[in-house]
C-alpha cells in the first residue's frame, strides 16, 4: 500500500477579470498549497486489488459519496483511459478538509489520485500529462500537481510555478457553512468585476495584495459569512475569504498575536473549526 498526502490550498490573491461568452469567468490567482497544515490535509491510500473501490472515512467524510461522482474515481478513470487499460485498486480516503469551504479539498484528492495511480502502476506518465488530465477534471486540480506557490490564469487551470511565497502568521476559520461555488459566480455583477485588477508585478518571493474578488458575491449568497469576517477582525486579524467561501483566513502581525486570537476564538466560537500551521 502507498499513501499520498492531499493538502488544502489558500488563494492569497484572486481577481475576477471578466466573463467569457460561455459564462465562465477569467481569473488571475496566486495560490499556496498548504504544506505543513496537518489538520487541513487529506490522505489517499491505494493498493492493487481485483477491482476498483473507494472507501471514505475521517472527520469530514459525512455526506460524501464513494461512487463515480467522486473526483477521486473520476481521476482514476482518467488514468485508465490514458493508460488504455484497467487499473484495479482499493482506494481509501481520509478526509480532514471540509467540503464547500473554499480550500480545494476535492481537487486536491483528485490530484493525489493521479499521482498515486501513476506510481502504483508504474505508468511513467510525465507531469505534463498529469497536468493535462488534471485540467480536464477541474480548474483547481492542476495547481495541486505543481504544489508550492502557483499562479493560475484563465479559469485557473493554466498554472505556472512561482518561487515559494511564505505565508504571514495566519489562521483559517471554518464555520461549517456550505457555500456553492457556482452560486457565487452566478451572483457576480459587472460592478464586482470592475473592482478587480490584475496582480501587480511581483519580486522574487514577494507576496501579492491580500485580495479576493469573490467576496462581495459570496456575502450576498451567504450573509452569515460576515460573522466570521467580523470575529477575525475584532481580534486584530486581517480577514480574507478562502476561494468562494465559506472559510476565512486572517493574517496577523506576529505568531504570538495569531496564537492569542486562536485561543480566544476557540472559546468564543467553539462550534467553528480553526486551523493553523504546525
Amino acid at each position: 500500500m502507498i499513501t499520498e498526502p492531499a493538502p488544502a490550498k489558500f488563494n492569497m490573491f484572486l481577481s475576477v477579470l471578466g466573463r467569457r461568452a460561455d459564462g465562465f469567468h477569467l481569473l488571475e490567482l496566486v495560490t499556496n498549497v498548504l504544506h505543513g497544515w496537518p489538520s487541513l490535509q487529506d490522505e489517499l491510500s491505494a493498493e492493487v486489488a481485483p477491482s476498483l473501490s473507494l472507501a471514505i472515512e475521517g472527520p469530514e467524510s459525512k455526506g460524501l459519496e464513494a461512487d463515480d461522482s467522486n473526483l477521486v474515481i473520476k481521476a482514476w478513470r482518467a488514468l485508465e483511459r490514458e493508460a488504455a487499460k484497467p487499473l484495479p485498486a482499493k482506494l481509501s480516503l481520509l478526509k480532514r478538509i471540509p467540503s464547500g469551504a473554499g480550500l480545494g479539498g476535492g481537487s486536491s484528492d483528485a490530484a493525489a489520485a493521479l499521482r498515486i495511480g501513476n506510481s502504483l502502476y508504474q505508468l511513467g506518465l510525465p507531469d505534463s500529462t498529469l497536468l493535462r488530465l488534471a485540467a480536464e477534471l477541474g480548474s483547481d486540480v492542476p495547481l495541486f500537481i505543481l504544489g508550492g506557490t502557483v499562479m493560475g490564469l484563465d479559469l485557473g487551470q493554466r498554472v505556472f510555478p512561482l518561487k515559494d511565497i511564505p505565508l504571514p502568521p495566519m489562521l483559517i476559520a471554518c464555520p461549517g457553512l456550505h457555500v456553492s461555488t457556482p452560486s457565487v459566480y452566478k451572483a457576480l455583477t459587472q460592478e464586482d468585476i470592475s473592482q478587480n485588477a490584475p496582480c501587480p508585478p511581483l519580486g522574487i518571493g514577494e507576496a501579492p495584495p491580500w485580495h479576493n474578488g469573490l467576496t462581495n458575491a459570496a456575502l450576498r449568497v451567504c450573509p452569515a459569512l460576515a460573522q466570521v469576517r467580523d470575529a477575525l477582525a475584532s481580534l486584530g486579524g486581517t480577514p480574507l475569504l478562502c476561494g468562494s467561501g465559506s472559510s476565512w483566513a486572517a493574517k496577523f502581525g506576529t505568531d504570538a498575536e495569531r496564537d492569542n486570537a486562536l485561543h480566544q476564538l476557540r472559546t468564543l466560537r467553539p462550534e467553528w473549526g480553526f486551523h493553523a500551521p504546525q
